[in-house]
């Protein structure tokens, strides 16, 4: 099994929970960026700097991630690309993007976007918590543990 991950909007402390659970559990992480970043010293973690262009991260990902892999990102048109090709996808904050929540997370980050737009609203994503944290690491063991059985069966 393969774990990928939107490296350049992810946060660090969500890279690093999931390196922790693939030194546990013995699976490869992929760090899929559009500019060069530090990678974990670990065999089983690899870094892909992809060309830099408008989606070039996104497109390699919907390119190269197939069914019963996971790939960690919070950018919502990335995740639906994903999901309509039968991946996994969940983010940073431990919400996990499927067939059923997609059409309510698009609409949601649409009209997030128009309000910004006309200045009705300001400001991105609060900071990382510890909150954010352990709800990422609970929903991560959580569907490791599925797409595992999954492969199994």
């Amino acid at each position: 099994m393969r774990v990928w991950i939107d490296a350049d909007a992810c946060p660090k402390a969500a890279k690093d929970q999931v390196v922790k659970f693939a030194l546990k559990r013995g699976f490869e992480v992929l760090l899929v960026a559009g500019q060069a970043q530090s990678k974990p010293a670990y065999n089983c973690v690899r870094l892909i700097v992809v060309p830099s262009g408008p989606d070039a991260a996104d497109d390699y990902l919907v390119e190269h991630a197939v069914a019963g892999e996971l790939v960690i990102c919070s950018d919502v048109p990335l995740a639906a690309r994903l999901v309509k090709n039968q991946v996994t996808v969940l983010d940073p904050r431990g919400s996990e993007f499927d067939q059923r929540n997609m059409g309510d997370k698009l609409a949601t980050r649409n009209l997030f976007t128009e309000l910004r737009e006309l200045g009705q609203v300001g400001g991105g994503q609060a900071p990382y918590s510890e909150r954010d944290k352990q709800a990422f690491a609970n929903s991560l063991d959580r569907i490791l543990t599925r797409l595992q059985r999954q492969a199994q069966a």
